[in-house]
């Protein structure tokens, strides 16, 4: 026998784990953004910020698969990081067409200087939920995300693009 279908009802939107995600995607941005105002940065701007801290010589195509980050609108995020002076991009010794992304010293303050309050929003996010809870949670959402990685339309690459860097960034 046939199972009866779900009634079509914003419950079943608001209790579907998409709709949740999506939700919790837009406050740990508006958390971001609140903790961070003073230094102008988004969350993609801060992580490309810190692959390139960790990685100085990455180039885009790198950058985008460290940061699991499409590489077309990657581009946009390079320009306004440069823009703010928060990068420079250098040709590559081996291929003048290749741009390499290194931190400036005013980028590399703004990321000493903005730790604090990335942690703060990192804290909030969790904040509502036990300790207990909030260790089961990040261990459960890690394995999702490891699990789901190749169904993203940008999966994460870490290993694949540091392996062109020898790892050490350079």
């Amino acid at each position: 026998m046939p199972s009866k279908p779900k009634p079509i009802t914003m419950d079943v939107v608001y209790t579907a784990p998409g709709y949740l995600f999506r939700r919790m995607q837009q406050i740990a941005v508006a958390l971001f953004v609140e903790e961070c105002r003073a230094f102008d940065l988004t969350p993609v701007q801060y992580a490309a910020l810190v692959a390139i801290h960790t990685h100085p010589g990455i180039d885009a195509t790198r950058l985008s698969a460290v940061i699991a980050f499409d590489r077309s609108t990657l581009g946009n995020v390079i320009e306004r990081l440069e823009v703010k002076k928060l990068i420079a991009r250098k040709p590559s010794p081996g291929d003048k067409r290749v741009k390499l992304l290194y931190l400036t010293k005013t980028g590399a303050v703004l990321l000493r200087e903005i730790t604090p309050s990335v942690d703060r929003a990192q804290v909030r996010m969790l904040q509502p939920l036990k300790a207990g809870d909030r260790k089961v949670l990040m261990a459960l959402l890690s394995q999702l995300v490891d699990l789901n990685n190749e169904a993203s339309r940008v999966p994460l690459r870490a290993e694949d693009a540091l392996e062109h860097l020898g790892k050490s960034g350079g």
